[in-house]
């Protein structure tokens, strides 16, 4: 594998950090400051082109998948999770305890919410697609606001540009 390396992409829930290994996505971030940067100038890495490319059509409401290399690291139970994560179809939602049962550990629903939060590449990888038992949203590395606006986007009930 190569040098990790990275691009931002503006978009309408503000900006994200893409990184890449040269071979997959590895991380889609939020807010970057709490970690090491990996070196810039992502601009000639084909996986963050189009990650970038098929990220733009999902805000601009005319990609409901992605079909990107992805490359996350974690626990065996954590990447099950992240797996199931990409089976909720767009625009449908699971509770944590519905997740938990989808990967045979029915009563894990807080180890799913714990390894939900781990995922290194939200929105590609949707963990925002999981919400309380009561339909309630809960925590999101992106913040609520931002959830509600990928939830109401999937719903076709925000429209999203990335002026």
């Amino acid at each position: 594998m190569s040098t990790r390396t990275a691009a931002t992409l503006a978009t309408p829930i503000g900006e994200l950090l893409l990184v890449s290994d040269g071979e997959a996505l590895t991380a889609v971030r939020f807010d970057d400051s709490r970690r090491g940067r990996p070196t810039p100038g992502g601009g000639g890495d084909p996986v963050l082109r189009e990650a970038s490319a098929q990220l733009g059509a999902y805000f601009a409401g005319e990609r409901t998948t992605f079909d990107l290399p992805l490359r996350a690291t974690g626990t065996p139970f954590e990447r099950a999770v992240w797996d199931e994560l990409q089976r909720i179809p767009y625009g449908e939602t699971t509770s944590y305890g519905e997740l938990a049962s989808r990967v045979g550990e029915p009563s894990a629903a807080r180890a799913v919410g714990r390894a939900n939060g781990r995922n290194p590449i939200p929105i590609v990888v949707p963990c925002h697609r999981v919400i309380g038992a009561d339909g309630s949203l809960t925590g999101f590395g992106g913040g609520l606001q931002c959830k509600r606006a990928l939830l109401d986007l999937e719903r076709g009930a925000l429209s999203l540009s990335l002026g």
